[in-house]
């Protein structure tokens, strides 16, 4: 079954992509954001989505998703993290929503979202059908 909205209306963030030239100093910029997310969680970090009914939207695969790109595009996907967060967090605007083609148990969901700038980025988050738990995986910019 194939769950698909219309319509995408992207989330507008209050911030701007994260500053920074190289790998590493975007990596330490975002594993700082990490950190204090990591610090208010007991075990698994994670982060509440108004859109989910405040379900817990977990990071575990996030970083690992992450390593297995080239350089540039993690550079890419970390300048884009703080805008990611805060559109699991904040936005109620319905995503398209479909069942992993690789994975019949799973539904990817992807959000848009806009920078200060109004620049358009989507935030993909996987769901376990059988658990129910949602997984923050990957944030990327709009093809233009």
């Amino acid at each position: 079954m194939t769950r698909v909205q219309n319509k995408l209306i992207p989330y507008q963030t209050k911030s701007l992509k994260l500053s920074g030239t190289d790998l590493e100093e975007l990596e330490k910029t975002a594993k700082d954001i990490f950190k204090k997310i990591k610090s208010k969680t007991k075990r698994k970090a994670y982060i509440r989505s108004s859109y989910f009914n405040k379900q817990k939207v977990f990071f575990d695969y996030f970083w690992q998703h992450l390593n297995q790109k080239r350089r540039r595009e993690r550079r890419v996907r970390l300048q884009l993290f703080s805008g990611a967060i805060e559109v699991i967090k904040n936005s109620r605007n319905a995503p398209v929503s479909n069942d992993n083609p690789a994975n019949r148990n799973e539904i990817l969901h992807r959000f848009a979202g806009l920078t200060k700038d109004k620049k358009l980025f989507y935030v993909q988050i996987k769901e376990d059908k059988r658990k129910g738990h949602k997984y923050f995986m990957s944030a990327f910019w709009a093809k233009e």
